[in-house]
């Protein structure tokens, strides 16, 4: 039997996915990682990108941004990993039209940005942010081959 880990991906409005898969991929702030079965414990804070997790041939992208991951010793001997994203979600739920109107979005906040004098620059970063994601992980997997 080949050695899994369970996965848990969580945002504060839902439980995006939560599964066994044999590896994820996930972009931290110090650079991507995997994380195989019996990965060593770690605490990381989570970049915006994509997370990839793999289980036998089958490709589960998801786009992230922001949060933290552990990765823990469960008490059934399985390496558990923990992302709490500020945001996420998995790239089938990203349909042109939503990376449409992202990418309008974005324009218009950097704008909004621009004209005013007194703005809410942490706010205005974060959903730029979200909205960028979005239209670059759409971007990336377009035309390839994952689980919807």
């Amino acid at each position: 039997m080949i050695k899994q880990l369970k996965l848990k991906i969580i945002t504060p409005e839902r439980i995006i996915l939560e599964e066994m898969v044999d590896q994820v991929s996930i972009p931290t702030t110090e650079g991507e990682i995997t994380v195989l079965p019996s990965h060593i414990p770690l605490v990381s804070a989570v970049h915006s990108g994509d997370i990839v997790a793999k289980r036998g041939e089958e490709v589960i992208p998801m786009a992230v941004v922001g949060g933290f991951i552990e990765v823990k010793t469960g008490t059934d001997g399985h390496t558990e990993v923990a992302i709490l994203a500020d945001f996420a979600e998995h790239v089938s739920e990203i349909s042109d039209e939503i990376a449409a109107r992202a990418q309008a979005r974005a324009e218009e906040i950097r704008q909004m940005g621009i004209n005013a004098s007194s703005v809410d620059f942490e706010h205005f970063a974060t959903e730029l942010e979200r909205s960028l994601t979005r239209v670059k992980i759409s971007d990336k997997w377009r035309g390839k081959k994952y689980r919807k």
